[in-house]
């Protein structure tokens, strides 16, 4: 990149950002061969970009003036994509014997049938064991057998191979089988992001009634307090006029007191 290419001529390239009626990019924009300085000042006179080298293969190397930072963020974007859309399958293998009963076939088909629409292939082996490596043709008849019952959903792939003790072949699903799989796996993760999207508005709409919950709740709380101070200043009132009753209590008495201590001299007038 940069200063660390080492050939003196470069074919140059710059990205087209200008999508095509399809929404796709164009192909990039060819400048032609330029000398490493001219690339570098070209790069420079872009914008501070980049000169990034593609191909140091060919007779002269390929570099692309890019910003270097989105360049890596598309290039691991493209791969993360390519990765996630192809399919790994595996090679499952299901064993038998030539001998092998009805229902212990019909188990193996169900597997077979079970691996297969995983995307999977799966090995079909038929064991022999001591003399029974005579009876060849019956484990070659079985294979061909298993071949056809499973017709619908995968393909033998050749004709089955003998090593040694074990005859076996190679069934792999049909690409109908493949296609539906990755249909249903596209639907799943559809359906899990559309999952998470609802999880994520149904929190947000939670969060939002909370903080108006507590909205409401402080408002009563200082209605509450409101209440509290005019029940206290009612009280204080109330010992106020408490206070003045005792008072005209008090001259009650006195007037009172004053007139029996007169009515009193009376008496005592009256009897001496």
């Amino acid at each position: 990149m940069n200063d660390e290419i080492q050939a003196e001529n470069l074919r140059v390239s710059v990205p087209n950002y200008t999508p095509t009626k399809n929404g796709l990019p164009r192909k990039d924009e060819v400048l032609g061969i330029m000398t490493k300085a001219d690339a570098l000042a070209k790069a420079k006179e872009l914008g501070g970009l980049d000169v990034i080298l593609i191909n140091d293969q060919s007779e002269i190397p390929v570099v692309k003036i890019v910003d270097w930072s989105k360049y890596r963020y598309e290039k691991e974007k493209k791969e993360k994509e390519v990765k996630k859309n192809s399919k790994t399958s595996e090679v499952k293998e299901i064993k038998m014997s030539y001998k092998i009963d009805v229902h212990d076939y019909g188990v193996r088909i169900k597997s077979a049938s079970k691996f297969i629409q995983q995307g999977n292939r799966v090995k079909c082996t038929v064991q022999f064991k001591g003399r029974e490596q005579q009876h060849d043709r019956l484990g070659y008849e079985l294979l061909d057998k298993l071949a056809e019952d499973l017709t619908k959903i995968c393909t033998m792939e050749g004709k089955p191979k003998r090593e040694g003790r074990f005859l076996f072949c190679i069934m792999s699903p049909r690409p109908e089988v493949t296609k539906a799989m990755s249909d249903k796996k596209r639907a799943d993760e559809k359906m899990k992001k559309q999952s998470k999207l609802q999880d994520k508005e149904r929190r947000l709409n939670k969060d939002g009634s909370f903080v108006e919950d507590d909205a409401v709740t402080a408002a009563d709380l200082n209605k509450d307090d409101d209440d509290d101070d005019d029940d206290v200043n009612d009280a204080d009132a109330g010992l106020d006029d408490d206070d003045d009753d005792d008072d005209d209590d008090d001259d009650d008495d006195s007037s009172l007191d004053e007139l029996l201590g007169a009515s009193d001299a009376v008496t005592d007038d009256l009897f001496n």
